[in-house]
């Protein structure tokens, strides 16, 4: 993903989700927009880590200081999980929390806001679950976690929360290939619950002096500026809080089927690529932006990745370039047939 996201951004070391990866805004920008249809942005907070600054000053130029939770380093996801809830208690005692990742993607965003609304229901009746979103999954994706669902719970606000079974972290193919035959979700790491649940999860599940360095930043509580000292966090190791929190914890977890709402973790290229044909067609196969401009398009970003200066009159773009054009327009058309093979009187 590094390659592509330096062809964005000019050969710039751009995290993934400060790239304008599709759609001509950031990833960050894009879960911006796709959370407030569902969330105040006032009640919305932003878990960062400090060298990425220069990346996210002016895009969350308008995100009020004590919004912004801003870690000493990478830790990984558990660290950033811990954080986000001690500072969120500090301010508003034991509330339903939900994590969004910013790389991911969704073709149904209406169906996801539904979704979404739906599991923070669930969280704040059922105050002793957490709710994981679990997308039908697509292909049997080795990359991804899988959720295997159990029996049906009866919940008022949707028939689709089950109880989760397993989790599966990046499984072998043969692995894969069962949880996929069998019906399995993939675990898209949206997840809602009380505050109180995820720190009893961590506290019974993490070694205990892990969780007490991260206690101990509670001494920081909300004051825009007030880190957790760079002694503290090196003694931190890193973690996964799939692996190490949501795979050994699922008796407290539900999975609520969202449904085929067309998600995915832009995590690489290949990931990537479905999206540049969103730019070109619609569902049922209406062209939405020229050939001969998305040729444009991507010509520029070939040449910024390359630090090619811009062709000049009656120059011929190089080779590989042309071919790639040409494999990229032969993909679309393929796309194009397909759709239309797909309607009906086609």
């Amino acid at each position: 993903m590094r390659s592509l996201t330096q062809l964005i951004s000019g050969g710039e070391d751009r995290p993934k989700q400060f790239c304008r990866v599709y759609g001509g805004k950031t990833l960050l920008a894009h879960t911006r927009a796709r959370l407030a249809r569902a969330i105040h942005p006032e009640r919305t907070a932003f878990v960062l880590v400090k060298t990425h600054e220069k990346f996210y000053r002016n895009e969350l130029a308008d995100v009020s200081p004590h919004q912004l939770i801003v870690q000493p380093g990478n830790k990984g996801t558990t660290a950033a999980v811990v954080c986000s809830l001690l500072r969120v208690t500090s301010l508003a005692g034991d509330p339903v929390v939900a994590f969004f990742p910013t790389d991911h993607y969704y073709a149904n965003e209406s169906e996801f806001t539904f979704s979404v609304d739906r599991a923070v229901r669930v969280a704040q009746h059922h105050s002793n679950w957490l709710v994981v979103l679990g997308a039908e999954a697509e292909r049997a994706e080795v990359e991804y976690g899988w959720i295997e669902p159990g029996t049906k719970l009866s919940t008022p606000f949707t028939n689709a929360l089950l109880r989760v079974h397993r989790f599966w972290e990046k499984p072998s193919q043969d692995t894969a290939q069962a949880l996929f035959a069998r019906g399995c979700l993939w675990n898209t790491f949206v997840m809602a619950g009380r505050a109180s649940v995820f720190l009893e999860l961590l506290g019974n599940l993490l070694a205990p002096d892990v969780l007490d360095a991260f206690m101990a930043a509670r001494q920081y509580k909300h004051e825009p500026g007030n880190l957790p000292s760079d002694k503290l966090w090196a003694s931190l190791t890193a973690g996964d809080f799939s692996h190490q929190v949501l795979t050994h914890g699922t008796q407290r977890l539900a999975v609520l089927r969202v449904g085929d709402i067309g998600w995915s973790d832009l995590g690489t290229p290949e990931r990537v690529r479905p999206r540049w044909l969103d730019l070109a067609f619609a569902p049922g196969g209406r062209m939405l932006m020229k050939l001969s401009t998305l040729k444009i398009w991507l010509r520029r970003l070939f040449r910024s990745r390359h630090h090619l200066r811009p062709a000049q009159d009656g120059e011929q773009d190089a080779p590989y370039f042309e071919f790639w054009i040409r494999a990229y327009r032969q993909k679309l058309e393929s796309e194009r047939r397909g759709s239309q093979a797909a309607e009906p009187g086609k």
